[in-house]
């Protein structure tokens, strides 16, 4: 269940961010600049400091070359699921979507991935301190 809720919380934090529909911060931000500066600026900061925790997360844990593995993993998927006839990549609101999609399950999998190293090794993950 923690897996879930942590894949949902980037999922959530993503998409307030940035998506196709009119609901997103970025869209907000340049609309009410010139009117609501200080909240946009508040809200902006709180987000980037949700997005910093989600991203150094998943690169203490996973690293750059993990998220990259990862998200070949989910590119080749699509490219399946694409040469199957099963998605048509023309419609670009679905393409944000899909990006939104795997960003979140690679900052989740970030988030989660002693939980899941323990579970399928059996070991323990404990943090390095140097002295």
């Amino acid at each position: 269940m923690g897996i879930l809720l942590r894949w949902l919380g980037a999922f959530l934090l993503l998409a307030a961010i940035f998506n196709p529909t009119s609901w997103n911060y970025v869209r907000w931000a340049r609309e009410g600049w010139d009117t609501q500066t200080p909240l946009i600026v508040f809200t902006g900061l709180i987000l980037a400091v949700a997005a910093m925790v989600y991203l150094v997360a998943t690169m203490r844990s996973i690293g750059i070359l993990g998220a990259i593995i990862i998200a070949a993993i989910f590119a080749a998927g699509l490219w399946v699921l694409t040469d199957w006839g099963l998605l048509g990549l023309g419609n670009s609101a679905l393409n944000i979507w899909l990006g939104i999609l795997v960003l979140s399950l690679i900052l989740g999998i970030g988030m989660s991935w002693s939980i899941l190293r323990q579970r399928l090794s059996g070991q323990q993950t404990t943090d390095e301190v140097d002295g």
